[in-house]
């Protein structure tokens, strides 16, 4: 389009002009024309032979054609026979060419009440001035041809700008669709799709980057496979030992071993289940990024509730009370079973850190579910801390143990279906864990 406009407007400016000059050259040339055929014709006069030429020169300018003789009377006249005999001396351009020279003015016409340009040269014989011939054309009418010259280089320039914009666009729907179905391609991929391959397609470039990126979604592909692969079978593997060590640690606490012996088996036994949590965390944690789950509308007061229900024994056995918040109405789009899974890392997480005798509260609402406790809260700097894997923070290094993996669990969960895990201080003392998920299924 720039370049449309860039070039035909100085072009339409100087085919204005050009025309313009066109039309004056093209006048006094067939008033040259005309004088030269007609100075045989005027003395005598050869009336017939004079109009014949004069037709013939009106037609070729489109204008009126006049021929006078020395004294300035009109002996041919392309506008009609009723000025044939008058004398036209007076007429300035009549005057000046009956003097011997060539003019060519543009003015305006008393009789015609508009501008008009008028050319007019003398015929010579002998080099003496035995006639003139006169042209004269409507100045308005020049401009019409001018406009309709332009209105016809608007169109064609129009019409090749249609048909540069369609062609532009076909070529652009031809670059930009390979690039679409590749961008379209990645978020499969992205979703969990590890089977999406691009279309290798388009330009040279567009099938070389098609390229890479179906080498890149193998090489994820088979990096994604071995890291499931050896999460299953080092759960799998590290399990057995496991089981049966915790087995010999109570074989041996039960053949009657007492004192400071018995308390260190005892401590063994915690400290392998802690282990085997441990790897079961880090089995779920490694596998929280797929969802292999379809995701649903759920109904947060009844997970809120389930899942108070499933605590709140352990609860009880550290003094500490569990109440469902009935103020908030509210629902959510995940997988029950996702949602029950984080839910549970933040109630475990409230549970082990709150101070006995205390109270836990899970409140929620449209798109969110919160556990509000009063333990020991947060130091500065810890809200994003807490969420890195194996960071148990200030509270957790005070406290009992744990595998850290809890609150890293529940973000993961969190995050895969679009959401997100926060935890701040509670006004008054404690903390608020709290999980956004998205209301609707996008």
């Amino acid at each position: 389009m720039l370049a449309v406009v860039s070039l035909g407007v100085p072009l339409a400016s100087s085919l204005s002009e050009r025309v313009n000059a066109e039309v004056h050259s093209q006048a006094l040339s067939e008033a040259d024309v005309l004088a030269a055929s007609s100075a045989d014709l005027l003395e005598p006069v050869n009336t017939p032979q004079l109009e014949a030429l004069m037709r013939s020169g009106a037609s070729a300018v489109r204008g009126r054609v006049l021929i006078v003789d020395a004294r300035g009377m009109v002996l041919a006249d392309s506008g009609g026979r009723t000025t044939v005999g008058r004398s036209y001396r007076s007429r300035p351009e009549i005057a000046a060419a009956l003097g011997g020279s060539s003019v060519q003015d543009q003015r305006a016409s008393r009789s015609l009440g508009e501008n008009i340009l008028a050319t007019a040269v003398p015929v010579l014989r002998h080099g003496q001035a035995v006639g003139a011939v006169r042209i004269t054309q409507s100045v308005a009418a020049v401009r019409k041809a001018i406009r309709a010259t332009i209105v016809k280089l608007v169109l064609v320039a129009a019409v090749v700008l249609a048909l540069g914009l369609l062609a532009g666009g076909l070529i652009a729907r031809q670059t930009a669709m390979p690039l679409a179905r590749l961008e379209g391609t990645a978020r499969r991929l992205a979703d969990g799709e590890l089977s999406a391959r691009a279309s290798v397609e388009g330009s040279s470039e567009q099938r070389s980057l098609s390229r890479s990126f179906n080498v890149m979604a193998d090489r994820l592909g088979r990096l994604i496979t071995a890291q499931r692969e050896f999460a299953a079978d080092a759960s799998h593997q590290l399990r057995t030992p496991l089981t049966a060590m915790r087995l010999r640690l109570e074989e041996a606490r039960a053949a009657g071993t007492n004192g400071a012996l018995g308390t260190q088996l005892d401590a063994a036994v915690s400290e392998v289940d802690r282990l085997a949590d441990i790897v079961d965390e880090l089995l779920l944690l490694s596998r929280a990024e797929d969802r292999e789950l379809e995701g649903e509308q759920v109904d947060l007061h009844e997970t809120a509730s389930r899942a108070a229900t499933r605590w709140r024994a352990a609860a009880e056995t550290q003094g500490i009370t569990i109440d469902v918040s009935d103020d908030g109405v509210g629902g959510a789009w995940c997988a029950q079973q996702d949602l029950d899974r984080a839910l549970d890392g933040l109630i475990e997480n409230a549970v082990r850190y709150a101070s006995s005798g205390g109270e836990l509260t899970l409140a929620f609402g449209p798109g969110w579910i919160e556990v509000r406790d009063r333990g020991p809260g947060l130091e500065e700097g810890e809200d994003e801390l807490l969420f890195e894997r194996f960071h148990r923070g200030s509270a957790g290094r005070r406290g009992p143990a744990g595998s850290g993996l809890g609150l890293p669990i529940a973000r993961t969960l969190a995050r895969a279906w679009g959401g997100e895990a926060h935890i701040t201080n509670r006004p008054g003392g404690g903390a608020v864990a709290r999980l956004e998920l998205p209301e609707r299924a996008t």
